[in-house]
C-alpha cells in the first residue's frame, strides 16, 4: 500500500462504486458496437462516446447487456446468501434465464441448462472453453473478497466453474480480480506487481506490442483491456478506446470500465453517461456496493 494514501471507508466505496458504475457503462458503450469493426465503427459512427442503445440487439438506451445483468444477480445471490453458496447461485441463475434476457452466450446458456437438468454445478473441463464469461462476473467476488485472498481464490473457481472450466479462464480471472482489488485498496505498486508477474508467467498475454484484437477469447479480451488501462489517462478514454475496438465491445469494454473505476473512482465517470445509463441498474448497483463492502468487513472480522 502506498506509504503516503490513508484509506478511508468512503475512499473505497468510491473506487468499489466506480468499478461497479464503471462496468456497467463500459457495457451500455460497448453494446451497440458488439460485433463491429474498428473500421465499420469509425464509418458508422466516427468515434462512439455517448450510451445510445440499438447495435445489433437494438437495445433501448442505457440498457445492459448479460455482463451485467448476471453480475447484478451473482451480487444478490451473495447478499440474500450473506455470504457465498455456489448453489444460491446457481438457483438465482435459473431464475434470471427464465426472464428470457436480451443476450446469452452458449457456455453460459449451456452451464444453466445443464445445472437445471442434472443439478451438476461444475462443467466439466474443456481446454477450448477459454471464453470471457466467468471473467466477466468477478468484481461481486472481488468486493465481498476486499480482505480475503484464500476465500476469493476458492470462490473464483466454484463461479467460473459453472459455466467455464478452463485452467486460462481461470488464471486470467484470478489476476484480474486481484487487480481490481489493489486499485480499490489503492495499493498502485502491487497492482502493477500483478499484472508483470502473471504476463511473466504467462507470455500469451502479453499486451505490449498490443495485437489489436478485441474478441470474447479471454487472451483477447485481457490483452485489449490491459492495454487500454496503461496507455489512457482517465476512465472515460480508457472506456471509449476499449469499445471503439468493436469485438466483444460490451464484456470488453465492461471489464476496461471496471479496472478504470477502480483506479479513477465514480467521481471520473462522465456525468452524461450516468444520466444516459439505467436508472434503475444505477440505484441497485449502488445498494449492491454498499451491501457487498458490508459484507466484506463481516468477513474480515470473521477470518482475521
Amino acid at each position: 500500500m502506498n506509504s503516503d494514501t490513508t484509506i478511508t471507508a468512503s475512499s473505497l466505496y468510491e473506487r468499489a462504486l466506480g468499478a461497479y458504475l464503471g462496468f456497467a457503462c463500459g457495457d451500455a458503450l460497448g453494446a451497440t458496437l458488439e460485433f463491429m469493426t474498428p473500421e465499420q465503427i469509425h464509418e458508422t459512427y466516427g468515434l462512439h462516446k455517448d450510451i445510445t442503445g440499438g447495435g445489433w440487439l437494438g437495445l433501448p438506451q442505457g440498457h445492459v447487456t448479460d455482463a451485467t445483468e448476471m453480475t447484478i444477480t451473482l451480487s444478490q445471490a451473495i447478499i440474500d446468501a450473506q455470504g457465498w453458496d455456489i448453489k444460491v447461485v446457481a438457483d438465482y441463475f435459473v431464475v434470471w434465464l427464465s426472464k428470457h434476457p436480451t443476450d446469452i452466450s452458449e457456455a453460459v446458456l449451456r452451464g444453466i441448462r445443464r445445472y437445471k437438468n442434472t443439478g451438476d454445478l461444475m462443467a466439466p473441463y474443456d481446454d477450448h472453453d477459454a471464453g470471457n464469461g466467468a471473467c466477466s462476473r468477478i468484481l461481486p467476488l472481488a468486493l465481498i473478497c476486499l480482505y480475503q485472498d484464500e476465500a476469493f481464490e476458492s470462490w473464483l473457481c466454484e463461479q467460473n466453474h459453472f459455466t467455464h472450466h478452463n485452467s486460462l479462464s481461470d488464471r486470467a480471472s484470478q489476476m484480474l480480480g486481484y487487480l481490481v482489488k489493489h486499485l480499490i485498496r489503492q495499493e498502485t505498486d502491487l497492482a502493477e506487481e500483478t499484472i508483470a508477474e502473471f504476463i511473466g508467467k504467462e507470455p500469451q498475454f502479453a499486451f505490449s506490442p498490443y495485437p489489436g484484437h478485441s474478441s470474447g477469447y479471454i487472451v483477447d479480451t485481457i490483452q485489449t483491456v490491459l492495454h487500454f488501462f496503461h496507455t489512457t489517462n482517465s476512465l472515460e478514454d480508457c472506456i471509449t478506446k476499449t469499445v471503439n475496438m468493436g469485438g466483444d465491445a460490451n464484456t470488453v469494454g465492461a471489464l476496461a470500465g471496471m479496472l478504470a473505476g477502480a483506479k479513477y473512482g465514480v467521481g471520473a465517470i462522465p456525468e452524461r453517461w450516468l444520466k444516459q445509463l439505467d436508472p434503475d441498474i444505477s440505484e441497485l448497483i449502488k445498494k449492491q456496493t454498499t451491501t457487498l463492502l458490508s459484507l466484506a468487513e463481516k468477513l474480515a472480522e470473521q477470518n482475521p
